[in-house]
């Protein structure tokens, strides 16, 4: 017998059944849910074949199709024959009512384990080297709803599913037009990951998207499960804290994107979209900004930015003001300071890195457990752990009021992993204000903006609103001007 490892190399259906069987029942091996069924059919019974399927992944209202297979195999006459054809079998179960569901010939292994495990019922028979596939698949998904992590007040309640053909639908309905191109890839590995790529012909930079390619081309890990995977292999920077592409479940926020020359990226039992290239300030955008007044969406996108700031900086802020630059406090304030740090034992900085720590549990323990109780313990672990942490003497009641506002402010960022980039510098800048005080806090945003400004995402500049000769930032950066000014005639660039 030849190797089984299928997602290498292209084995082909041998013409003894056997044979056939023999290598099937060794390449499932233990595997129970994986049916395998020899039956006999024709006017005497005298040909020979075989069924195999997935219980796991056809419906139970649809296993009485493998019944009427069978049931129907009897009836064909030509059977008795040497000369009759795969094809001709095929035109047969679409004739008697299957055609509803894609019939296919298989001609491999690689098509007839990627079948057997997308849910087909597959046919061999003695003396033919190909199999026949029908689409019996059925596996339980969500139904269209609202997504829980980019709500809105005022827009379209849809969100992607588990589904890619549905969510595929759910984009293609925003955007009517033949420019909207869908790519399928399938890697060759174990997983056997149908995915796929979109983008608007005449809209992206054909430069961008030969790259993207030319990395998509390149995976050949043997896992993927995720979209984020795919991301995670193409970008280029690995070391960065900050993302460099969007995800999304609103086919509304992919279809705004694919207009401005994004790329996008589905797959099949996932509803998590991602968005290529990501730039700096798209991560200060929401789905909602688009669907109130312009005014109201740029006072909000500043105080994101704002809160990203103090995120950022406000325990390095306050850790260098009360070590290097006290005469840059009111007296008042000062005095109240240290009336509130006299009796604790630890440098600002120490204090700070405690409750930090603290913090971060209290978040991650509130996200890991069940809804019901998840906020409840948040709310009141942070009550309680602030107030002992005060009559224990680790802290004082102004450090306990700069860690909730930084926290708070991180919680004002739309997508949770640029959030993240914040909480982790936050660190290196409270040591550099630890030492050096304002220089140090001024040194480390000056490193980060160096960072940032050599970043790539594919072909563009992860800045690149930033460069001189773009005036995006302007109309849709920090701020958004009126749809009157966004949206312009792409044939005339004029106002509509």
């Amino acid at each position: 017998m030849k190797s089984l490892d299928t997602t290498k190399i292209e084995i082909p259906i041998y013409k003894n059944l056997p044979d056939n069987e023999e290598y099937i029942r060794n390449l499932y091996k233990n595997c129970d849910d994986i049916k395998i069924r020899n039956f006999q059919f024709g006017r005497n019974y005298k040909q020979e074949a075989l069924v195999v399927h997935c219980d796991s992944l056809i419906q139970e209202e649809k296993s009485n199709l493998l019944h009427t297979i069978i049931k129907d195999m009897p009836d064909f006459e030509a059977a008795l024959s040497l000369s009759v054809t795969v094809e001709q079998i095929k035109n047969f179960f679409e004739n008697k009512g299957i055609a509803s569901r894609p019939v296919m010939l298989l001609k491999n292994y690689n098509e007839l384990n990627a079948n057997i495990v997308n849910g087909h019922i597959v046919l061999l028979f003695d003396k033919w080297n190909q199999a026949i596939s029908i689409d019996a698949s059925s596996v339980e998904k969500r139904s269209v709803a609202e997504p829980q992590n980019e709500v809105v007040v005022v827009g379209p309640r849809e969100g992607t599913i588990e589904n890619l053909q549905k969510n595929l639908g759910l984009i293609r309905s925003r955007l009517k037009t033949p420019d909207l191109k869908f790519c399928f890839k399938q890697t060759q590995n174990k997983s056997n990951t149908k995915f796929v790529y979109g983008y608007l012909d005449g809209t992206v930079n054909f430069q961008m998207l030969e790259e993207f390619e030319r990395r998509i081309n390149k995976i050949t890990t043997e896992e993927i499960l995720e979209t984020t995977y795919i991301a995670e292999l193409i970008e280029e920077s690995t070391i960065t804290p900050f993302p460099q592409y969007r995800f999304t479940e609103r086919p509304d926020v992919a279809a705004a994107s694919l207009l401005e020359g994004k790329i996008v990226i589905l797959m099949e039992g996932t509803g998590t979209i991602v968005i290529c290239p990501g730039l700096f300030n798209e991560f200060f955008q929401s789905a909602s900004d688009y669907y109130q007044r312009s005014i109201f969406s740029s006072i909000i996108r500043l105080v994101r930015f704002i809160g990203f700031v103090l995120s950022l900086a406000l325990p390095s802020i306050y850790i260098a003001l009360t070590t290097f630059h006290q005469e840059l406090i009111p007296t008042v304030l000062l005095i109240a300071l240290l009336d509130t740090r006299e009796g604790i034992p630890f440098p600002a900085l120490v204090e700070a890195l405690i409750m930090l720590f603290f913090f971060e549990l209290l978040q991650e323990a509130g996200i890991r457990l069940p809804k019901p109780i998840g906020s409840t313990v948040s709310i009141v672990g942070a009550l309680i752990i602030g107030e002992a942490s005060i009559n224990a003497g680790l802290t004082s009641p102004i450090m306990i009021v700069v860690i909730g506002l930084t926290g708070i402010a991180s919680f004002s960022i739309p997508y949770y992993d640029f959030g993240f980039a914040a909480r982790l510098l936050r660190i290196p800048l409270m040591f550099l204000a630890a030492m050096m005080g304002g220089f140090g806090l001024f040194l480390g945003f000056i490193l980060i903006f160096l960072h940032l400004s050599k970043l790539k995402v594919l072909t563009e500049p992860y800045l690149g609103t930033f460069t001189l000769n773009s005036t995006s930032l302007l109309k849709d950066g920090f701020f958004r001007v009126s749809l009157k000014k966004l949206l312009r005639n792409r044939n005339t660039g004029k106002e509509l």
